[in-house]
């Protein structure tokens, strides 16, 4: 029997490559917990494709309903770090936490993320945030970067067969690049309540 694995995903585009490749070893239940997803319509179409994507290869799925305000209180402070600075390392701590508590509490044995599939992921920080998880609450962490062996490009290759969406930024509201200039902006049109 295949040991069970609680593997934390923020879309199909990048699940999909990373489902298919733990399957043989795992019993992989899809877990979707990203409260930084923004504005919530680009929150429904990622949760939709992933669900769907789920549904239609038999991997079980769960969705955590997204605290949103928790994640805007978090990251407070830090609305104008660069990608891949202190807010993602907060945004990071945030769904993986949750997913090894959803882990320890369903029995799951084993835990991860298939954040590490984006070149624009740290996954060194990645582990390392995994590692100390795994001592909290004593649930394996599964230690991977999965954009290694070109799993990127497999992944890639995976969302123009399945006709994915393709986001162009992260996903929080302050990765939101703006296509003329590359920067990123912070708007304070948009309330930070949604």
């Amino acid at each position: 029997m295949k040991p069970t694995l609680l593997l934390h995903i923020c879309c199909a585009t990048c699940a999909a490559y990373v489902l298919e490749s733990l399957r043989d070893q795992f019993e992989v239940t899809a877990y979707y917990y990203n409260p930084n997803i923004y504005p919530v319509e680009e929150y429904d179409i990622r949760f939709s494709e992933a669900k769907k994507y789920c549904h239609e290869h038999k991997i079980a799925f769960v969705e955590e309903t997204p605290n949103r305000q928790d994640w805007f209180s978090l990251t407070m402070g830090h609305e104008h770090d660069p990608e891949r600075g202190q807010r993602c390392t907060i945004c990071y701590r945030m769904r993986l936490q949750k997913t090894a508590e959803y882990a320890r509490e369903h029995g799951f044995q084993m835990w991860g993320t298939d954040l590490s599939i984006s070149p624009h992921k740290d996954a060194k920080r990645l582990n390392e945030i995994g590692a100390e998880l795994e001592k909290v609450f004593r649930v394996k962490f599964l230690e991977a970067d999965f954009k290694k062996r070109d799993g990127f490009k497999k992944a890639m290759d995976i969302s123009r067969k399945e006709g994915f969406y393709r986001q162009d930024y992260c996903g929080c509201k302050y990765s939101i690049r703006k296509i003329s200039n590359n920067q990123y902006p912070i708007s304070n049109q948009i309330p930070i309540s949604e």
